[in-house]
């Protein structure tokens, strides 16, 4: 058994000849009954070195997933494998489910997007890792095994592993979950690992921990590692080459640097101009990718992207590109070579080629077109961020907000054993025709915090005022009226829609419960559908029939229905692909400048909230540590959580991302059932550790309370040391 300790890393490796991995026109078809096949991949072909970083990103649906279940041998028996895969001499398309279970999680192995899923409820985790051993080692003993299973969860950061180990699935955290997951997966210190979306549903403080600890077990492993994510942030940061996925196909294949500095292919420069940046947000507006992409079961004939793309010329639309290098091409007229979807044996390219399907790539890739040319530069944004008028009355104004949940042990006899502290004394104001964007890690406290401002109902502590009324004395007329001037948009439309309505009666729903004519309710949805980009006569499709963009128009729709003042937004564009975002992003802020609309946007995307905010609250444990103008926060937070949350979040630019020093904060968001004295941040804060033990003692005795500096609230004991320690903590380069 390897000894991760002592492995050196695997950096520097000598790169051999033969691929760690060759794949070769690999395709996988769906039979539908009684409808057309799903052709899910199509002929995708490409290699994976030893020690090996690969990033392979598309949007939703391009066939990232499903290819990497076919390399591991998961995909269900219906499915129709064709092609080649060759991983270290074992033909593994070739191999029964018997040969395969030998190959895999020994020589590959898998970390999958839901760990929660993923692993087994009723056996602990300990148990769990053990048995990945065990399988595949008959010679170990169960005490080694498990004995192993405890260093492996101390490799990956799981405090306690000793404890830990004998914990179950359940009573882990997201993070921590992911984490065991990954020290499942080095256990019998693979050749090859495969990452589907590890960080997807995970805060950015966590996601750059997992992120950290991928790249550990690749270095004591030596493995390759082949991750499949929508996240371009994260592959400019971590991958040596990327694949760009679209339509079942590969599009683009080269190195990380290069197809970020010279993208080929017109998709791969829409899907870098779509995404938000932290260095540019807040002063340009995102250029969106338009349209969406084309259904897998009737493919149009041509280049599949050609409906969406700017440039497409008329043979785009005839014959299918072929992903070729763009030395092949002269003149714009393609010289005839690399075919890697042909029949046949295709010729290989250099493994360090950059090869792109696309009629145009050539003049792409020469200069003759920029990217200015494929898509447009973005356009300026005007400075918002102004401060508002004193004698303007807030739309909403929280003050000394406090929500408990008292904690019982249960049973028929229950007693209380403690107190959940989910909101403990918000305070925040937003102006007309602003926006406040609430950020911070899962379980700080922002969703309570809205769904107290939206219940409007007197709160168990501190007051809320919408338009200078106090809910907390309102009457039921006065809350009824209140009611119509606060809407919400949900962080997933299709959940937040009802399947079995037409759109037109899902957006007009507002309307009936505030007893408008049916008449003048079809108008407003009319002009609606209208307002948010929609075709008119869509009203009476059922929410089904639209992509995830469009289905969140809808519910901006709706939200819009009864002309509020105040629109709460929920994770608005979280659950959407980069593509899809930039366009709903633009129109929110087009709706707030045309309506006069004001905004609580909650997010855990930084570069999100730096585009659409003018003032930013970061929320910890229930209360808020940083509380200012936008720009002035993200220019200099003086808070050590907003500048590890900063430092956390992923630039779309490798040279950066490579160059960040980042401060990762120890451990999870502590349970708000916890008694903490003193600063509740003290216990992850990297500034606490850099401190002298006089300093360190006022932390741990006296609970620091907001206070400005130069602007900005911060609640922090230290923020003049503080600054000693921005570059290292923001990740400045």
């Amino acid at each position: 058994m390897t000894d991760f300790q002592s492995l050196p890393a695997a950096q520097g490796t000598t790169r051999r000849s033969t691929p760690l991995l060759k794949v070769r026109n690999l395709s996988v078809t769906f039979p539908q009954r009684g409808g057309p096949p799903v052709n899910a991949v199509r002929g995708i072909s490409y290699d994976v070195h030893e020690g090996e970083f690969l990033g392979i990103v598309g949007e939703s649906g391009s066939g990232k997933s499903v290819s990497s279940l076919a390399l591991m041998g998961l995909l269900p028996s219906s499915a129709q494998i064709t092609g080649d895969i060759d991983f270290d001499g074992h033909k593994l398309l070739e191999m029964n489910d018997r040969q395969l279970s030998g190959l895999r999680g020994r020589d590959i192995s898998m970390i999958f997007q839901d760990p929660l899923s993923a692993l087994t409820p009723v056996y602990t985790v300990g148990d769990q890792i053990a048995e990945a051993l065990l399988l595949h080692d008959s010679a170990l003993s169960k005490q080694a095994a498990r004995s192993r299973a405890i260093e492996l969860l101390k490799v990956v950061g799981i405090p306690a592993p000793e404890r830990r180990a004998k914990a179950f699935p359940h009573e882990f955290s997201g993070g921590m979950r992911q984490r065991a997951m990954i020290a499942m997966s080095i256990a019998n210190d693979p050749k090859l690992i495969v990452a589907d979306e590890p960080t997807t549903a995970l805060d950015v403080t966590i996601q750059a921990q997992i992120l950290e600890v991928l790249e550990k077990a690749k270095e004591l492993t030596g493995a390759a590692v082949v991750l499949i994510t929508h996240d371009l942030g994260v592959v400019a940061g971590h991958a040596d080459r990327i694949a760009v996925m679209y339509a079942g196909k590969l599009v683009e294949n080269g190195s990380t640097a290069d197809v970020f500095s010279d993208p080929h292919m017109p998709y791969s420069i829409g899907l870098l101009r779509s995404v938000p940046n932290m260095q540019t947000a807040g002063t340009q507006r995102l250029v969106p990718l338009e349209g969406r992409p084309p259904s897998l079961t009737a493919l149009p004939p041509g280049c599949p992207f050609a409906a969406r793309c700017p440039i497409a010329l008329d043979i785009c639309r005839e014959v299918e590109p072929l992903l070729a290098s763009h030395g092949e091409f002269a003149d714009g007229v393609r010289v005839p070579g690399l075919d890697l979807a042909a029949a046949g044996t295709p010729r290989d390219q250099p493994v360090d080629s950059h090869v792109a399907a696309c009629h145009r790539s050539g003049e792409i890739a020469s200069g003759r077109l920029t990217r200015a040319d494929v898509f447009p530069r973005p356009e300026p944004l005007e400075m918002q961020h102004a401060v508002a008028r004193e004698a303007q009355v807030p739309v909403l104004t929280v003050t000394d907000l406090k929500r408990h949940f008292p904690l019982t042990n249960g049973g028929l006899f229950s007693r209380r054993i403690g107190t959940v502290r989910a909101v403990d004394g918000v305070s925040f104001s937003i102006q007309p025709g602003q926006t406040l964007g609430l950020v911070g890690e899962s379980g700080c406290g922002k969703s309570t915090t809205i769904l107290e401002i939206l219940e409007m109902a007197t709160p168990q502590a501190g007051k809320i005022l919408i338009d200078g009324t106090d809910i907390g004395t309102a009457s039921r007329a006065e809350r009824l009226k209140l009611r119509k001037d606060v809407q919400i948009v949900f962080q997933d439309p299709m959940a937040a829609i009802d399947p079995r309505l037409p759109i037109g009666e899902v957006i007009g729903e507002p309307l009936t419960v505030h007893g408008v004519g049916r008449a003048e309710r079809r108008a407003r949805v009319q002009e609606l559908l209208d307002l948010v980009g929609l075709d008119p006569q869509m009203a009476d499709r059922y929410p089904h029939e639209f992509s995830g963009g469009q289905r969140q128009r809808i519910g901006i729709a709706r939200a819009l229905a009864t002309n509020p003042r105040l629109v709460v937004l929920d994770e608005p564009v979280s659950a959407l692909d980069v593509s899809i975002q930039a366009g709903v992003i633009n129109l929110l802020e087009d709706l707030k400048e045309q309506l006069g609309l004001s905004y609580l946007f909650v997010a855990h995307d930084l570069a999100i909230v730096r585009q659409i905010a003018d003032t930013v609250a970061v929320m910890y444990l229930g209360r808020i540590v940083e509380y200012g103008p936008v720009a002035e926060v993200f220019a200099r937070p003086r808070h050590p959580y907003t500048q590890a949350l900063i430092s956390a979040a992923p630039i779309p630019d490798p040279a950066i991302e490579r160059s960040r020093t980042r401060v990762l904060l120890e451990g999870d968001l502590p349970s708000p059932t916890e008694e903490i004295t003193g600063c509740n941040f003290r216990t992850r804060c990297p500034l606490y550790r850099l401190l002298d033990p006089a300093a360190q003692s006022l932390c741990t005795t006296d609970d620091p309370p907001l206070v400005t500096h130069d602007g900005v609230d911060a609640a922090c004991h230290h923020v003049d040391r503080n600054r000693i320690v921005d570059s290292a903590l923001v990740g400045a380069p």
